[in-house]
């Protein structure tokens, strides 16, 4: 900044001079002549010639461009100064400073690849994470009690859109018009509770995810209604949503030990079962995927006993017992206030 002032007054006092010269220039070399000063010049005599100084222009030239030439050498010696000085306030790439930690972004994990990627997963972690064993952890055992339960680790398979078996579809559909009379007439606030309709492209995705295939009947009835809300099928607790059942799938194999025994109903829950329903003071109604049986899991012993062979014998019980007054496996019907309750077997 001193600089600059420095070459503007330097700049004001050269053209000063130029100016100052530039107006000598203009008058006589000794004034005006002795007869110029009197009153009156004599009218037969010539007046002499004013004689202009010759060597004030080349002067006047010689200042303006050694002015000049001062101006731009010094704005130039001025700009590389300013540009070396800036080079050597620059850190060099050995002395310069590591940038500061984002304290935003997350620390980086590693990825492994899962079974249970598609844009349906939730946020909970997959199933096969908690199969993995710690590199630290002691050697697990090898009895079948803490073995993992290999169905819940399933093998990356695509995602397809199984169609339903019409027939299958048909039943299904004619027991849920029976029951969805049945509510809107006796139970309205309860009818109200049933979801829309399912997506097939959303069952084929858990599918995928779980590495099960859901039976027909239960896939015609998530078609139909995508969870029951507040109405429960007889013993059972709501159906669930699809996400629904995917999430609870995931949660019962991190934390249910695996039972590599034979016999799906009769044994301790395995990641062969489909958690279709679930309530808090009943447990989950569980599917089996490999023979479509309904069964229940107490939450107590952790064992499940046959209900009915099937969702869809489910389904018709349920609306026999709407339509005649009837049980369905001890549990009977009531209605209070618009609103459809099962009273459990005394």
């Amino acid at each position: 900044m001193v600089k600059l002032v420095r070459l503007a007054l330097t700049g004001a006092i050269l053209a000063a001079i130029a100016v100052r010269l530039r107006r000598r220039a203009r008058l006589p070399e000794h004034g005006r002549t002795e007869q110029e000063q009197g009153d009156v010049i004599p009218a037969g005599l010539p007046r002499r010639p004013v004689r202009r100084t010759r060597r004030t222009w080349p002067a006047l030239f010689g200042v303006s461009a050694l002015a000049v030439a001062v101006l731009v050498f010094s704005t130039r010696v001025a700009t590389s100064g300013e540009q070396v000085w800036g080079k050597a306030l620059e850190p060099t790439s050995e002395h310069a400073p590591e940038p500061a930690a984002d304290p935003v972004a997350p620390d980086p994990v590693v990825s492994t690849p899962s079974a249970m990627s598609s844009p349906m997963s939730s946020p909970m972690s997959s199933p096969m994470s908690s199969a993995a064993p710690s590199a630290t952890a002691p050697p697990a055992s090898t009895s079948s009690a803490s073995a993992p339960d290999p169905a819940c680790a399933p093998g990356r398979r695509p995602v397809v859109v199984r169609p339903v078996d019409p027939k299958v579809k048909r039943a299904v559909d004619r027991q849920w018009r029976r029951i969805e009379r049945w509510l809107e007439t006796r139970a309205p606030r309860t009818h109200a509770t049933l979801g829309r309709p399912g997506r097939a492209r959303t069952i084929a995705i858990a599918e995928a995810q779980m590495g099960l295939d859901l039976p027909d009947d239960l896939r015609a009835s998530l078609l139909r209604h995508n969870g029951t809300g507040a109405f429960g099928l007889g013993a059972t607790a709501p159906s669930s949503s699809v996400r629904d059942i995917r999430d609870r799938w995931r949660e019962l194999c991190r934390r249910d030990s695996a039972d590599l025994r034979q016999g799906p109903l009769e044994d301790r829950w395995n990641g062969r079962m489909i958690p279709f329903a679930y309530r808090s003071d009943r447990g989950y109604g569980l599917i089996d995927s490999r023979t479509g049986g309904v069964g229940w899991d107490d939450l107590v012993t952790g064992r499940t006993s046959p209900a009915m062979p099937s969702y869809h014998a489910l389904l018709r019980a349920t609306a026999d017992a709407l339509e005649r007054g009837g049980v369905v496996a001890g549990w009977t019907p009531r209605v209070t206030r618009g609103v459809l309750r099962w009273t459990p077997p005394r």
